[in-house]
């Protein structure tokens, strides 16, 4: 237990566990079936996040770290440059740069890495088949799965007398 303290951000996949302890270390407990556990050396790390059978992070250069299930969009993802904060779908990843656009990888099979025309971005979240996109005028974007209404957005509004 003694590696989990001094931990400032927690992010959970379905079976495993990852904090980011105030050192910019990673540390990550639960199911490492496909690796998703092995952040051991992880270092100047800034923001965290996991998925179903994978982990990523973003450093404070603005480089992407991941382990696990190869599912995620991992082999891409290390590729991304200049990102600021990282999603963690099911299967897919989601990493937002600092001019403001959004990067997907991994499973595109229900619409949920079609974010490559986003802009003026300032957060992302990954769902299991959907991802959100929070712009800097307060609107939301959505794409991907709407079995269950999950995308169904158009109304959301921030701010005063706004709902979420």
């Amino acid at each position: 237990m003694g590696w989990w303290r001094e931990v400032t951000a927690v992010a959970a996949g379905d079976w495993h566990s990852v904090g980011l302890r105030a050192d910019g270390t990673v540390v990550a407990a639960g199911n490492n079936r496909r690796g998703q556990c092995n952040v051991t050396g992880w270092r100047q790390v800034r923001g965290i996040a996991a998925g179903y059978l994978h982990t990523i992070a973003v450093t404070h250069h603005g480089q992407v770290l991941a382990t696990g299930d190869a599912g995620g969009g991992l082999a891409e993802v290390a590729r991304w440059q200049d990102i600021v904060a990282v999603a963690a779908g099911s299967r897919h990843t989601l990493g937002l740069d600092s001019r403001g656009r959004v990067w997907a990888s991994g499973d595109n099979s229900r619409g949920q890495c079609n974010v490559s025309s986003w802009r003026d971005v300032v957060a992302v979240a990954a769902g299991s088949e959907h991802s959100l996109g929070l712009r800097v005028d307060g609107t939301v974007l959505s794409t991907g799965s709407d079995d269950d209404g999950q995308c169904s957005i158009e109304d959301w509004q921030l701010g005063y007398g706004g709902h979420i």
